[in-house]
């Protein structure tokens, strides 16, 4: 799968999913812009990527803001001399059931796991335009087809689904392909900082027993953001060890 010469941002890049899918797409030759909202878990991933042969640089950037954005995908364009790749994986969870939810829950999740896919979503695909070559891959998520306590959570990664669909039609003249990840349960920090009975039933939950690695996701991303997808666009991919097949809760 070929992006070796590619330039690639990953956003949310300073830890789990984000992390390691900016480690493989370095691996195979990709330039990996790494960002994060902390600077020092930027610093980190980029000497990381170094460390293991590739190319990377990082910039801290708030991505649900419109001009830190715009400064971003300019920045990588500057870096690299081009943007091919980009990678909307930034996102959060504020989980609580509808009575307990609060309007700042819903904004905060909104604004972080949508609101930045569209803003980054938009300001590459007019440096992807005009180079007539672009992959856009978003990390969406299993929960999208709705789970217990996670309206919020929910509804964003349903609004990513449908953001994804949306800009494959639109964006599919300019020779941008645009594609969705839906991840299952994936061993992330978050993950393991839930309590150990909660993350044994989540495992129990799952059909194969066990929990994914976010080298899984990795390589769902390096599929779509490769030249050899040129022609898949607004698909939805699950990597979920088979979740996506039904809705029993993880009690």
């Amino acid at each position: 799968m070929n992006v070796r010469g590619r330039a690639a941002l990953v956003t949310g890049s300073g830890s789990g999913l984000g992390e390691g899918i900016a480690h493989r797409l370095a691996a195979e030759g990709a330039a990996v812009m790494v960002n994060d909202i902390e600077a020092d878990k930027v610093e980190r991933v980029v000497a990381d990527v170094r460390a293991a042969g590739g190319r990377a640089e990082g910039r801290m950037a708030d991505v649900t803001r419109k001009d830190q954005v715009e400064a971003l995908v300019a920045a990588t364009a500057e870096a690299f001399g081009r943007l091919d790749i980009l990678v909307n994986n930034v996102g959060t969870a504020k989980d609580r059931s509808i009575f307990k939810m609060e309007e700042q829950d819903w904004d905060t999740v909104l604004a972080v796991n949508l609101k930045s896919q569209f803003l980054c979503s938009q300001a590459a695909a007019q440096r992807m335009g005009r180079q007539g070559y672009g992959r856009i891959v978003n990390i969406a998520s299993r929960a999208w087809l709705g789970w217990w306590g996670q309206a919020n959570y929910a509804a964003s990664k349903g609004g990513i689904v449908s953001l994804t669909r949306t800009l494959a039609l639109e964006l599919g003249k300019y020779g941008i392909t645009v594609n969705a990840i839906a991840p299952g349960v994936i061993d992330t920090p978050l993950y393991q900082s839930l309590p150990e009975d909660t993350r044994a039933r989540l495992m129990h939950a799952q059909p194969g027993l066990k929990i994914g690695h976010p080298r899984d996701v990795a390589w769902a991303a390096l599929f779509f953001a490769s030249d050899e997808a040129a022609f898949v666009t607004g698909q939805v991919l699950y990597v979920c060890g088979g979740k996506s097949l039904y809705a029993t809760p993880a009690v």
